[in-house]
């Protein structure tokens, strides 16, 4: 008698509106879910879906009576995940959840990607009822909807087996009870859907407004797309030597959040040094380089090269002896700083301005993001003699400091024909080290200078004409027919100095509190608790012609990827903080760059450009990382001119 209440129950309360659903005029106020949806959804892959958080697993029960994890029945798909009960009588709960996937289900039948990579799963919460032999009758009604092994109708064995997983997925759900506290077959819950990824992370959360199998179908092939993409350019950086797998964190921190996260650490092994050949890399350009400009009266020589190698990682030329050139400019990190928006110097002093990568520094014409200097040997001096930087407070003490330093007895004088250090063979000793870092052969390299016509993907191919086109970005980032530096060398006002230098901020400011953590943050807060940024007005400082005020430096595009955040304050983090900026046209000004305009671009144009940035990474960036494993660290050691006497201890 209980088998046939069951069915009578479900026959009237399930079949009725899912047949009824192609006729939702029939039914009073009616879901979205059961008519066409009220607009234009964005195009597939211009949007993204971050994880909402981990889904959870749990024991259930399948249509046989077998007892499994529910991530089994998942495996390596994308899921959809409904919480149903069979006796459910509200037309815009169950039913609609059950009408939405049996639509999904059909679109399943036409489109093999869906088919290859999605799952649906109803999970009964009324155990008590909905036993496997219901379960399997509620499944019948939509086994005209192609394979059934697609979606699953699954139970649990008990409320002890059930209330864990209803938890985790946040599901209240309250048994209905009459007037006099009796409860009834029915249950009252909030309806939601969860759109799941192959590595268990929650994408997407549907409630009854939202519930609509054509904006589904849009987000798991938004992701479909996404993952295919992300496949592409792993095996395009495979195939072309793209990918740097020493310019990368020891450890990235993917999924820090949850509370899941395992450590990723890069093994030991892979970050050992290894020496390169410097002066061949320098003499000889890879792919995609001029010639590098070498100052007659410094020519480079292999004793140059490793001098200025050393110098460059020793601590000891900073005032305590615990700042070198390399805290600033970290090999692993694009030899800039990807951890911090501003550098910060000897003793935590801030620095105003982003650590520029070193990268082809050989070919700069202007140097500091103000283009203050004009050549690598005398750029040296600034951040040595920089109170917030290396902090020496004289060039006489840098000098006198090295001159009593044991390991370099002889090194300058081998370098530079007798002479010894000074003010001039040491700026030549660095700007020698400096000049052997260029970097090239990308990607694009291959494919623009080469004519290997599969060294990038095709959003690349349309991200340079984009590049070159209606985005306009080669007027500044320009490039030739035989080399392409990607800097015209000059300075421009974008507005991002103005925008600073005139104090307008968002009321709120995004903190990261942990990797993958983020709140947001009252502006009074920050400007009460924090240190107020330093005016800066680019390029006017140089020159106090009024003109020049906010203009910086046009940066090389080489190895962008790499060398986050950008900038010269570091304030946009990704390259598509980036594209959107300029999108934008910047931030408008009575002294902006004329070059600078809004482009109206579309998220997929916006995503092609960013995808051509990332083929610029050069072959060669391994090489230069593993040479700077290989670089002797200048550590205070006993003999030193800093050397705190009477702490050593004698061994007898």
């Amino acid at each position: 008698m209980r088998d046939l209440l069951v069915r009578c129950l479900f026959l009237s309360t399930v079949l009725v509106p899912v047949v009824s659903a192609d006729t939702p005029s029939l039914i009073v106020d009616s879901a979205p879910g059961y008519g066409e949806l009220g607009y234009e959804l964005p195009d597939i892959g211009s949007y993204n879906l971050p994880s909402l958080g981990q889904a959870t697993d749990g024991m259930v029960l399948d249509t046989q009576g077998r007892k499994q994890h529910l991530f089994n029945l998942f495996g390596s798909d994308y899921v959809l995940l409904a919480f149903i009960y069979s006796t459910c009588s509200d037309v815009n709960g169950c039913p609609l959840t059950s009408h939405v996937f049996y639509k999904i289900k059909s679109a399943m039948k036409q489109d093999q990607a869906l088919a290859g990579n999605l799952k649906l799963i109803s999970l009964s919460f009324d155990p008590e009822i909905d036993t496997p032999e219901v379960m399997t009758l509620y499944s019948n009604n939509f086994r005209y909807a192609g394979n059934a092994g697609d979606w699953r109708f699954v139970t649990t064995a008990s409320q002890t087996d059930l209330n864990p997983i209803l938890a985790a997925y946040n599901q209240d759900v309250q048994r209905e009870v009459d007037s006099e506290g009796n409860p009834l077959v029915g249950y009252s819950h909030v309806l939601r859907v969860f759109l799941i990824d192959p590595k268990k992370q929650i994408r997407n959360i549907y409630s009854v407004d939202f519930l609509h199998h054509d904006l589904i179908i849009n987000d798991v092939k938004t992701l479909l797309k996404q993952s295919e993409d992300q496949v592409t350019n792993i095996k395009t950086a495979a195939n072309t030597h793209q990918a740097s797998k020493l310019s990368v964190p020891g450890d990235d921190k993917r999924g820090y959040e949850q509370s899941t996260y395992k450590t990723n650490s890069l093994a030991l092994e892979l970050r050992q040094g290894k020496a390169a050949d410097l002066i061949s890399n320098a003499m000889n350009p890879p792919l995609g380089l001029p010639s590098i400009p070498v100052p007659e009266n410094n020519p480079l020589s292999r004793e140059k090269i490793e001098l200025g190698r050393k110098l460059f990682f020793d601590r000891r030329l900073s005032l305590n002896d615990t700042f070198s050139c390399a805290m600033c400019h970290v090999p692993e990190q694009g030899f800039t700083s990807n951890e911090l928006a501003m550098a910060v110097g000897i003793e935590g002093r801030s620095v105003r301005r982003n650590s520029p990568t070193i990268y082809n520094t050989a070919y700069a014409q202007l140097l500091f993001h103000d283009g203050r200097e004009e050549n690598l040997e005398q750029q040296v001096w600034g951040p040595l003699l920089a109170r917030n930087e290396m902090a020496n407070p004289s060039v006489g003490y840098v000098l006198s400091k090295i001159r009593q330093i044991g390991d370099y007895q002889g090194m300058f004088e081998a370098a530079f024909d007798g002479r010894s250090v000074s003010m001039e063979t040491l700026g030549m000793a660095l700007a020698s080290y400096q000049r052997t870092l260029v970097s090239a052969d990308s990607a694009f390299d291959r494919w623009y200078f080469s004519g290997k016509t599969d060294s990038i993907s095709e959003a690349a191919h349309r991200g340079f004409k984009l590049f070159t086109g209606k985005a306009g970005c080669s007027s500044c980032h320009t490039l030739g027919e035989k080399s392409a530096l990607f800097t015209d060398n000059r300075l421009h006002n974008t507005g991002v100095g103005y925008l600073e230098s005139m104090g307008i901020f968002p009321e709120k400011q995004t903190v990261q509190i942990a990797p993958g953590i983020t709140i947001d943050v009252d502006r009074s807060v920050i400007e009460r608790v924090g240190e107020k940024p330093p005016n800066d007005v680019g390029r006017y400082e140089v020159t106090q012609n009024p003109h020049d005020r906010w203009k910086y430096k046009t940066p090389s595009l080489r190895n962008v990827a790499l060398t986050a955040p950008y900038m010269h304050n570091g304030s946009l983090s990704t390259l598509s903080e980036v594209v959107d900026f300029y999108d934008a046209g910047g931030v408008p000004n009575e002294l902006q760059d004329p070059l600078v305009r809004p482009l109206n671009l579309s998220k997929i144009e916006k995503a092609d450009l960013v995808s051509f940035l990332m083929s610029l990474t050069g072959s060669n960036v391994d090489a230069l990382v593993a040479d700077a494993f290989a670089a002797p660290i200048g550590d205070i050691g006993k003999g030193d001119p800093s050397w705190v006497h009477g702490t050593e201890v004698e061994v007898r």
